[in-house]
């Protein structure tokens, strides 16, 4: 069995031999470690678009640079109703480092609504499945293919387009415009979820990272639920699998979650990092796929206490169905080999189906 056959398995709620040690897309250099880590089964979550965006009336102009060492990306937005701008810097040159932190949002004042609303609502999509195809194909079971879709539009409000300072700012005295643009936005959305379902893709990951502390129960009920809900109908009804990426902590909303139309849920990250065990993960949601990012702390400490982490997590899970060990965060460069090593073992010697939680 593959590592695609093996997620591919997981997913569709198949008992398989044990529980996949799976990275969220290539995470590490290729290298003789990360190819002894494969050949002993370490799989690959990756994902590929299948649909692409066009805007006939929005012009985009992209300048890269590079200022005391660091790269630059400046992004200028042309609209039929003004223009729009951001910043974002690059962060770690390591492959297992890498990101990029937004520094200037394209939303600087009211001013800017007109400009935002004609951006959204010139949004077109078309189908664009060979790429997800090819990509299938090529990597030959190496690696299982998700694909993206666009998650609340009320969190791209927060966190793309504002930034969380002049969202709180909005919401409070000009709600009505942001609500508006959320509107906008969500009738955009429509046509889209009509070309997920009819893509290859079996496994639709719809937006995440949405953080209680900062969203709040009435606005996750209010805006997220229903976003889940109009993307699901049409999925289900090709047998699609639709998730979210939640990382944060999940306790706030975890019955609304479990009564979401979500198969599965990715990046879950369990205590100590978040305020939910894998326990508790597992019985408010069952039946639902659980695609964990092994606690980032843990990944610093010593072979053993990682196995030992491991181990933990397995007792949790038991008996292991629809439950995947995953990485889904950045992992230090000099600590990779170390960590990896040590999950990936623990699970092929503690994590055989089925699990039974008194003999670990």
């Amino acid at each position: 069995m593959n590592a695609a056959q093996r997620l591919e398995a997981v997913f569709a709620g198949e008992l398989i031999d044990c529980v996949p040690f799976a990275l969220k897309g290539w995470r590490i250099p290729q290298c003789e470690a990360e190819r002894a880590l494969r050949n002993q089964g370490m799989c690959v979550f990756d994902a590929r678009a299948v649909y692409q965006v066009h805007n006939p009336n929005v012009q985009t102009e992209t300048l890269h640079f590079t200022r005391d060492g660091v790269g630059y990306q400046r992004t200028t937005i042309k609209t039929p109703k003004g223009e729009l701008n951001t910043l974002h810097r690059q962060v770690g040159a390591d492959q297992v480092e890498r990101t990029t932190w937004q520094l200037e949002w394209p939303f600087k004042g009211p001013e800017d609504y007109a400009a935002l609303r004609a951006m959204v609502s010139d949004r077109r999509y078309a189908p664009s499945y060979e790429g997800f195809l090819k990509a299938r194909e090529q990597l030959g079971g190496d690696a299982y293919f998700k694909t993206i879709a666009p998650g609340c539009p009320l969190h791209d409000i927060m966190y793309s387009f504002m930034g969380l300072e002049s969202f709180s700012v909005e919401w409070e005295e000009r709600r009505d415009e942001v609500l508006a643009l959320h509107q906008i936005m969500s009738e955009n959305l429509r046509p889209l979820w009509e070309i997920v379902a009819a893509s290859p893709a079996q496994v639709v990951q719809s937006g995440g990272n949405y953080a209680p502390s900062v969203l709040g129960r009435e606005r996750f009920i209010e805006y997220v639920l229903p976003h889940w809900e109009e993307a699901a109908a049409p999925l289900r009804r090709r047998g699609k699998m639709l998730g979210s990426h939640l990382d944060a902590d999940n306790q706030l909303w975890a019955a609304e979650v479990r009564a979401a139309p979500l198969d599965w849920i990715e990046a879950f990250s369990p205590a100590p990092d978040t305020d939910m065990s894998v326990a508790q993960a597992r019985a408010a949601w069952p039946g639902k796929v659980l695609f964990l990012n092994f606690p980032s702390a843990v990944h610093l400490e010593s072979s053993q206490a990682i196995a030992a982490a491991t181990r933990q997590l397995l007792r949790e899970a038991a008996p292991g169905d629809r439950f995947i060990v995953g990485i889904t965060e950045n992992v230090p460069e000099d600590r990779w080999r170390v960590s990896f090593a040590a999950i990936l073992n623990t699970l092929n010697e503690c994590g055989r189906l089925p699990i039974r939680a008194e003999a670990l």
